[in-house]
């Protein structure tokens, strides 16, 4: 963009050389303040304006560059077009600071949007209590990390604890259901009760949340993990969201099983949710993610095979660690799609291979 008033003077210039001289292709100069006012501050816009306005009376009236005669320089019409580039120069500098206040201001947004997401989603410790962890955000809107994805990992006194989910809504309407599951989740992993325990106390979170807003339809699907490193087991519940991947001795498989309804839906279910335990031991790995990572598309709109991919990576190679998987993907994605329209988020965790003790602490 910086170099559009350049291109555009270029531009006049050449078209003065292949058009007759009777046309005063001068007057054409007129709009390069404005033009310039999409690209530069307002100091360079008034020194364009000064510029163009010189130009005006070269073209108009220099012999030896353009073969008009000197006393055209002074022409009504040409004194017209000086006064007209100077209130345009006017204009131009006008909308040079505006734009310039819109930018610095979208830019204080941003740091304090970005600032904001970075509080409620804390960036994931390299190890939680029993666990390796890694994580990976990417928000869908343009610009900015205010997004409606949510992660978060916890090291209780019942074990590890994880949960991964996706908020109905985007951008900042859904940045306080984003905080209020945080901090139920924060406050309930704690707990002593299961894991549907800690499932139910989110759902009447999300219940008083809806009835505050109003919002009928206001509901998160999540994944919530629990680890016990004595009997090295895993149990999941899943309220509705994508299914877990497990990448265990070379095989990579999706823990399929019967999800229960998104939190903040859980009237509408006459049962419980179920929870399901899998054998979780070091060397594997589980991969919890949101919808924007597998419904990412190419340029033929393909999503994203993630499970393929995976496969292609990791099948009949090393155990990989957390970080091994996040950093591939998030190289990944970008080549397989260039634009994000859904927030993505990714939570891996791995088993250290540690002696189950008291925790030492959470997430910070």
């Amino acid at each position: 963009m910086r170099w559009l008033p350049a291109c555009y003077f270029v531009f006049v210039l050449l078209l003065e050389t292949v058009t007759p001289t009777g046309w005063a292709v001068s007057f054409l100069l007129i709009a390069l303040p404005v033009i310039a006012a999409y690209a530069l501050g307002p100091v360079s816009v008034a020194a364009v304006t000064v510029f163009a306005i010189v130009m005006e009376g070269v073209v108009a009236g220099t012999p030896c560059c353009t073969g008009h005669n000197l006393h055209q320089l002074w022409e009504t019409h040409h004194v017209a077009a000086y006064i007209a580039t100077g209130l345009v120069g006017l204009l131009g500098v006008a909308l040079a600071a505006h734009r310039h206040r819109q930018e610095r201001d979208l830019v204080r947004v941003n740091s304090v949007a970005e600032a904001l997401m970075r509080t409620l989603l804390r960036p994931v410790p390299h190890q939680v209590g029993h666990l390796l962890a890694a994580g990976l955000y990417r928000s869908g809107e343009v610009g900015t990390m205010v997004g409606g994805d949510l992660y978060d990992i916890r090291a209780t006194k019942a074990g590890e604890r994880a949960i991964i989910g996706d908020v109905r809504g985007k951008g900042l309407t859904a940045v306080r259901t984003v905080a209020d599951i945080l901090g139920s989740f924060r406050e309930a992993a704690h707990d002593r009760g299961d894991l549907t325990a800690v499932a139910a106390r989110m759902e009447r979170c999300l219940t008083r949340e809806a009835e505050e807003i109003p919002d009928d339809e206001l509901f998160v699907t999540a994944a919530l993990i629990e680890y016990d490193a004595l009997a090295h087991q895993l149990t999941v519940i899943n309220h509705g969201h994508i299914e877990p991947v497990l990448i265990s001795r070379g095989e990579v498989t999706a823990m399929t099983g019967p999800p229960a309804l998104p939190l903040g839906l859980g009237d509408l279910a006459a049962d419980r949710p179920v929870a399901r335990t899998h054998r979780f031991t070091p060397g594997d790995v589980l991969l919890l993610c949101t919808d924007g990572l597998i419904e990412a598309r190419d340029h033929t709109g393909a999503f994203y095979p993630l499970l393929d991919r995976l496969r292609h990576r990791f099948t009949d190679r090393p155990a990989p660690g957390p970080a091994d998987v996040i950093d591939f993907l998030n190289t990944d994605l970008p080549r397989h799609t260039h634009a994000f329209h859904d927030d993505v988020a990714i939570l891996a965790i791995a088993p250290n291979g540690s002696t189950r003790t008291s925790p030492t602490g959470c997430a910070p």
